[in-house]
């Protein structure tokens, strides 16, 4: 990980989160039943390419897309497919990552088809969001990197919730992944001290049922192994002196 410490840089990346942001925004008026999530990703591409970021996705190890989609039970890395078509409840994430003049943001964020297919579909997204907060929360000077994985991991199975193991946050800057690795599971007051100019991506990603995945013949869509409804949200955050500043959610919005 690189310490982000020149106030240029630091512009970059946040200009790229919130460009990235105010696509999110927009995306809800695309996501309807009957579009593929082929047509998700080319809108996103467009998106993407007229506010001037560069996809950090495309290309990376060979991936051809510059978003991820994942349905339903398909926890992360869902690969973007004219055959995969949107109905009426489902639950749709989309991960993006993309860069501003060679400085990274990585974003995801759930969408219900319509409506949520349950209470229980609604509550885990909640879920989802109030552990990515809570992991925020600890993302100070002088804690450490454990503080945040114990705090990700004590929301969600307080709340009877599945913490995915095998994938996990990572450092961010000029590369889309960088170290530390973030895991959404551990015990506070371990591992590495975070400090002011550190860039980390929160992602947590949670199963209704157990939390363990597998990987589909595609080589890259992960999905729970018994078959219940997952949900990844993700927001990539600088720590300062004055607390945890998140670059991808917009100003308006708060912080």
């Amino acid at each position: 990980m690189i310490l982000i410490k020149n106030k240029m840089a630091f512009t970059k990346m946040e200009t790229a989160g919130q460009l990235l942001a105010s696509i999110f925004e927009d995306i809800k008026i695309v996501i309807t039943p009957g579009i593929s999530t082929y047509e998700i990703d080319s809108w996103f591409a467009q998106q993407l390419k007229s506010k001037g970021l560069t996809s950090e996705m495309k290309g990376y190890a060979g991936y051809k897309y510059v978003t991820c989609v994942s349905l339903n039970d398909e926890v992360v890395h869902g690969v973007p497919s004219k055959h995969k078509v949107l109905q009426s409840k489902d639950l749709v994430k989309i991960d993006v990552c993309a860069s501003w003049k060679g400085y990274c943001a990585d974003m995801a964020r759930c969408f219900f088809v319509d409506e949520p297919t349950s209470a229980q579909a609604e509550k885990l997204v909640m879920i989802a969001q109030a552990s990515l907060d809570k992991g925020i929360a600890q993302a100070v000077p002088g804690n450490r990197l454990g503080d945040i994985s114990a705090a990700i991991q004590k929301e969600v199975e307080n709340n009877g919730f599945g913490v995915v193991r095998d994938f996990a946050g990572h450092g961010i800057g000029k590369s889309m992944h960088e170290e530390p690795e973030l895991l959404n599971y551990g015990f506070a007051g371990q591992g590495p001290v975070l400090r002011e100019g550190m860039a980390i991506a929160l992602e947590p990603m949670i199963t209704v049922g157990s939390y363990e995945v597998y990987v589909t013949e595609d080589e890259w869509t992960v999905k729970t192994e018994d078959k219940s409804l997952a949900a990844h949200v993700e927001d990539t955050v600088f720590i300062t002196a004055q607390g945890p500043k998140i670059l991808t959610r917009l100003e308006s919005k708060g912080r």
